[in-house]
């Protein structure tokens, strides 16, 4: 449903139309936020953290900042909840229009991750509402439990006593997290997640009289059993009502064997004495090719942490600005990426550079995070590939014009570069299975960097090309 790297997705609906957002960890912006009239097909409006007063990523740990947005609507007002680890905690954004701009941050008092809000206004509902978060009590056993307090929602703050509402469905549970509230038949339906977010990652239901508890398992939990695929760790998920009346679910799964780690799917809910059924996701559909001129900075990509200066130009290409950040350091390099979407990709680009200095260099960057990633660079020898500090394959250029292009069949990655009217030609091909994502995936960049020192060059991108097999068109990927 939304390909590459989005996952923990959370969705409400206004009338006919439905707004999701997922994580973004140390990705800036943050909050991706998404609109659609079908749940198939999403159109990215934004970000709802878009801006450097609103998100401090600054020295950000790879799979940390930004985990598990909730987004809710109550009394015309959207009303976004997340995370920033390693930072100051909970905190909730508000907007009259998903597309923003939102409000400045507002910290909520409690531990731990995965915060939610539930807004009891519907039928039999007392017009409160309520915030839910899951916080470890013993992080070696996966042992966390699901707490709540009383949110008012005009002061955007939290009051009253804390309720402990679930610590999973059996004794010695793991990671019950990602809860989620809803009033359904009168009665409190609790979803949350289980077994962590790996293989054994599930869903969990419980039900109560009272939003305070106390909560009891459905009879068959859990109630989305941990999948061996196509698609696996499926978890985390957020129910909606059509306008219909039927009901959907957005949760988060991953196709192994590649490295574009965690995406949001779409199952189909339906209930069995008063317990949701989910129905098994699967991937569907193709990506079209993407010919990227840079007219602007679309939506479609990010930096790495919040950039506290802007490095970028657009309109006649992407001119990036060397910097003394680079890649493998807790800084905000010049780099801008988006993600990788399938498993298998063809990624292509034209570079004018030529270094002033040594050290100066401009390219492709295949990123998984600081730790790991690989990068295909115009140096002032000519072009390198390096994992990390580590050089696989070097070759002398001339000083023209060079196309920079990597193939991606799972984890296979075959480099290859050629003049701007040349044929491609192979320099390497490895097996990068030390990119398999954990919570975040693998972003496709342009990047460049002086390696810590002064410099006034620039590296132009004339344009970016990605495609998938059989979707090809001329120009925009290679052929090996």
């Amino acid at each position: 449903m939304l390909p590459g790297f989005r996952p923990d997705p959370s969705v409400c609906r206004v009338g006919a139309d439905y707004f999701l957002v997922t994580s973004s960890f140390e990705w800036f912006p943050g909050l991706p936020v998404f609109h659609s009239r079908d749940l198939v097909t999403w159109r990215r409006l934004g970000s709802a953290l878009d801006r450097a007063s609103q998100l401090d990523l600054d020295g950000c740990g790879p799979s940390r900042g930004l985990f598990a947005p909730t987004i809710r609507h109550h009394d015309g007002v959207f009303h976004l909840v997340c995370t920033l680890m390693d930072g100051p905690g909970h905190f909730v954004v508000t907007a009259t229009d998903p597309a923003g701009p939102w409000s400045e941050p507002y910290r909520l008092d409690g531990e731990g991750f995965d915060p939610s809000l539930f807004f009891d206004d519907g039928p039999g509902g007392d017009g409160r509402a309520w915030f839910t978060a899951a916080r470890v009590l013993d992080e070696a056993a996966g042992r966390t439990e699901i707490w709540m307090r009383e949110y008012l929602p005009r002061e955007r703050r939290l009051t009253g006593p804390e309720y402990v509402l679930w610590s999973g469905s059996r004794p010695g549970a793991r990671w019950p997290e990602a809860p989620h509230l809803y009033r359904i038949d009168g009665a409190y339906l609790l979803l949350t997640a289980e077994g962590g977010t790996d293989v054994d990652h599930s869903v969990v239901a419980a039900r109560a009289d009272r939003v305070t508890g106390p909560y009891a398992g459905a009879p068959g939990n859990p109630v989305l059993a941990p999948s061996a695929g196509p698609v696996t760790c499926t978890g985390h998920a957020d129910l909606v009502r059509t306008p219909d009346g039927d009901w959907r679910a957005v949760l988060l799964g991953v196709r192994p064997g590649s490295a574009i780690g965690r995406e949001t799917f779409l199952s189909r809910v339906t209930w069995d004495d008063g317990w949701p059924a989910f129905t098994p996701v699967a991937h569907s559909g193709r990506r079209s090719a993407v010919r990227d001129d840079f007219a602007t900075l679309s939506a479609d990509w990010s930096t790495l942490r919040t950039p506290r200066a802007r490095f970028w130009t657009t309109g006649a290409g992407l001119s990036l600005r060397l910097r003394p950040e680079r890649l493998g350091e807790r800084t905000a390099p010049s780099l801008v990426a988006r993600p990788q979407e399938q498993p298998d990709c063809d990624v292509s680009t034209e570079l004018h550079f030529t270094p002033a200095a040594p050290g100066e260099e401009a390219g492709l960057a295949v990123v998984l995070d600081d730790d790991s990633h690989l990068l295909f660079l115009r140096t002032a020898d000519g072009l390198s590939l390096r994992r990390g500090p580590k050089v696989l394959a070097a070759v002398p250029v001339s000083p023209s014009p060079v196309r920079l292009g990597v193939r991606i069949r799972g984890f296979r990655h075959t480099f290859a570069y050629a003049a701007p009217d040349g044929a491609w030609q192979e320099l390497f091909t490895l097996e990068a299975a030390f990119l398999t994502p954990l919570f975040t995936g693998v972003h496709l960049g342009l990047y460049a960097t002086s390696n810590g020192l002064p410099s006034t060059n620039q590296a132009l991108f004339t344009w970016f090309g990605l495609a998938y097999p059989r979707t090809s068109a001329p120009g925009q990927d290679f052929s090996l």
